[in-house]
């Protein structure tokens, strides 16, 4: 039996490996390239051939790329000026703009749109159409791409700096044991390292905590959005609507939604929801199907079908959550480093533009042959000096402050607008998610689970779904013979305590129906876990009340399939 501990893993040396192939891994990779050739084109000596090597862990680029999304352009603009004429596939533009309060069963519309949500001028885009768009642009300048290839840890030298890399072993049975088809996981070793894995990167969590990162920074705090395309009846659908709302169905949580038209009469329809919620049993699945019964949303969606399905967290902590963003050998960008205006709900621009920051930095690391971390700390001094800074800035005290409720929170959102976003208290202070959590009592009285606003509207197979009927849309796969990816440190407390206290949060908030706390048949309840329908949104690694579920990367390509979101 072959031992994992002394098993020979392949080497490759590259000159810079980013981690993950979303639009900050992308956007670094071209940027850095470009660098690179801008100054051969005039340099006495020019800069070698660099092997610059992007690895994803989805089955190709794209795959788990989950967004809203209306995307301002301004870092698309810089890093590929003809970016439309290229065949980036924009959806459409963003052509109306409109805000509205949902009542259990009436609409009041803004007789204003607020500026964070005026987007005239922007694209609305499908993110998994953008970012394998952008994988051809970066292979196509001979940049090295490897779907498949999730990475499971960092490699550090005797000083701490950061050396590369190890990725998954592939072929291991549910015991962790090889099977006839073993491969084992590769070690890349790099002068540089970039994590861009998106929010709640698993590689660069560990990072954190070996590296202190965090130190003197605000606890990541996250919201958990979750959508659907609908298929309207030809004709049915003017393209370019950008309308949000708030109200309706989240009363006991703190959020909204999203409706985007398309071309081809589509509709996307989404939900954001904090998850620093008091309520146990938020689910977001739940209530984008119950926001789908009010009158304003009935008669817009008349006649449509679901097409389309997924989440996935977002980082909401903003400019006091993001992390020291280097360190010898490497940098962190993106969503990964929270960079998310959440106030506009925006994050693709800010995840492009650090990495194109970071490589621009990663090429004076290579012109100067200096990886050290006085050397990348100019990619901070960058983000600084960017609109990176200046939008999360302003809005740096927002999600702190909404969390206070929507009408309690507004004269303090209209202070912090006038002091340039610091309002009354500069640095509110935030806590873990979980630790928000209350006893499903509290919240709900007796008897919550039965209560009338946690009742899932009746599925017909057309607009209204199940979970695990809306699962089978994102296309998620994974080996059923492998190892468990979703790690419960300890299922007494999942029985014995959590579910009487909280009714088992991880039942609600997953939003794939993976967790399920099911009868034994002697009054106890036991926790089985569904991993195959896992669509890697990491909720459960951040809402568990008991930090009791550690998400980490299972085999390589397993995970939703993301082609239209």
């Amino acid at each position: 039996m072959t031992d994992l501990e002394t098993v020979q893993r392949e080497s490759m040396e590259v000159d810079v490996l980013i981690v993950g192939a979303g639009s900050a891994g992308l956007a670094c990779a071209i940027e850095l390239q470009k660098q690179i050739h801008a100054h051969n084109e005039k340099a006495s000596e020019p800069i070698p051939e660099q092997m610059i090597v992007v690895i994803e862990k989805a089955a190709e680029v794209g795959a788990h790329s989950f967004s809203g999304a209306v995307m301002d352009p301004a870092a698309l603009k810089e890093l590929i000026p003809d970016y439309r004429e290229k065949g980036c596939p924009i959806e459409c533009d963003a052509e109306e703009d409109a805000v509205y309060y949902l009542g259990r069963d009436t609409t009041i519309k803004a007789p204003i749109t607020p500026p964070p949500f005026k987007n005239k001028g922007k694209h609305i885009v499908s993110i998994s159409k953008v970012n394998r768009w952008l994988g051809e642009q970066a292979e196509a300048m001979g940049i090295n791409i490897f779907p498949g290839f999730p990475a499971v840890e960092a490699l550090y030298d005797e000083d701490g700096n950061v050396t590369g890399v190890r990725t998954g072993d592939r072929g291991l049975d549910k015991e962790g044991k090889p099977k006839a088809n073993f491969e084992p996981g590769m070690i890349l070793n790099s002068k540089v390292t970039i994590f861009a894995e998106g929010p709640r990167g698993s590689l660069f969590q560990q990072v954190c905590k070996k590296l202190d990162l965090r130190k003197g920074k605000n606890e990541e705090v996250f919201e958990e959005g979750v959508k659907e395309i609908i298929q309207m009846p030809k004709g049915t659908v003017k393209p370019g609507q950008v309308i949000h709302t708030l109200g309706f169905p989240l009363y006991k949580s703190i959020g909204g939604t999203f409706i985007y038209t398309l071309p081809n009469d589509q509709i996307i329809l989404g939900l954001v929801a904090y998850l620093d919620t008091e309520d146990p049993l938020l689910d977001p699945h739940r209530e984008l199907q119950k926001l789908k019964t009010h009158p304003f949303l009935q008669k817009m969606l008349k006649g449509g079908k679901v097409i389309a399905y997924g989440g996935k967290v977002i980082p909401a902590g903003g400019w006091y959550s993001m992390p020291k963003l280097y360190h010898g050998g490497m940098m962190v960008v993106g969503d990964t480093a929270s960079m998310v205006d959440v106030q506009k709900l925006k994050g693709i621009h800010l995840a492009m533009k650090s990495g194109m920051l970071a490589g621009q930095t990663a090429f004076e690391a290579i012109r100067d042959q200096d990886f050290s971390e006085k050397k990348l700390s100019a990619y901070e001094k960058r983000i600084h000096d960017s609109y990176v800074k200046k939008q999360l800035y302003r809005v740096r005290n927002f999600h702190q402050t909404l969390s206070k409720g929507v009408f309690a929170s507004l004269p303090l959102i209209a202070l912090q607008e006038i002091t340039g976003g610091r309002g009354l208290v500069d640095n509110m202070k935030v806590k873990k998610d979980r630790e928000y959590t209350e006893p499903a009592v509290e919240i709900w009285g007796a008897n919550p689970e039965k209560a009338e606003d946690n009742q899932l509207p009746k599925p017909d197979g057309e607009l209204f779904f199940d979970k695990l009927s809306s699962v089978y849309m994102t296309g998620s796969m994974h080996d059923e013979d492998s190892p468990n990816h979703l790690l419960v440190e300890n299922t007494d407390i999942c029985s014995n305590t959590c579910e009487p206290k909280y009714k088992s949060p991880c039942n609600h908030f997953c939003p794939a129906n993976v967790y399920e706390m099911q009868e034994t048949g002697s009054g106890r309840k036991d926790l089985v876990i569904n991993y195959t329908n896992c669509i890697h949104c990491k909720t459960c690694d951040i809402k568990c009340p008991f930090d009791n579920i550690l998400w980490t990367t299972p085999e390589g390509g397993g995970g939703p399939q993301y082609t239209i979101t």
